[in-house]
């Protein structure tokens, strides 16, 4: 199988051999990267880096990490073709404007959330029954203010009235 590739690419010039208008050798170093119906990926990485630099960069690189430096170059060439300026940087800085986004509308959330599942319970009021003893109201508890007049109504003495 390995020979029927080499073949098949000396028959025909990877894309960016096709691109820059040489004939491609059997050793090429774009050959395994750039096929030879790739021309516009391989076009997008010559005009950004220029295939000297692209050659030198692959050479420095070991063979089983070609694949991701190609991926890389032609990722960042094709940024900076849509963003001169930012290139890359632009898509980073926006992806990071939409992960603090993304973190404050989930805190508004876990705070709503919160808020639904955990309801603040209202503090229970111990009242006398008829026996003297205090118990707790539970069923149909007091409104926390009615409860402070209450209290200040025992301490004081004076009858409490609804």
């Amino acid at each position: 199988m390995e020979g029927q590739q080499e073949h098949s690419r000396s028959a025909s010039s990877c894309g960016a051999c096709k691109f820059l208008k040489r004939k491609c050798v059997p050793k090429c170093i774009f050959a395994p990267h750039f096929h030879s119906d790739e021309l516009p990926k391989f076009a997008k990485v010559h005009k950004v880096f220029g295939a000297s630099n692209v050659s030198k960069i692959l050479s420095k690189v070991p063979e089983e990490l070609r694949a991701d430096t190609v991926s890389s170059l032609v990722y960042e060439a094709e940024a900076r073709v849509r963003d001169p300026i930012n290139g890359c940087m632009g898509d980073m800085v926006l992806l990071e404007t939409e992960r603090v986004h993304l973190e404050h509308e989930l805190a508004i959330a876990r705070a709503h959330l919160s808020s639904c599942i955990a309801p603040s319970t209202p503090p229970f009021l111990a009242l006398p029954d008829s026996a003297g003893l205090m118990t707790e109201i539970t069923s149909n508890p007091i409104p926390f203010e009615l409860q402070q007049q209450w209290s200040s109504n025992i301490s004081d003495g004076t009858p409490f009235s609804f």
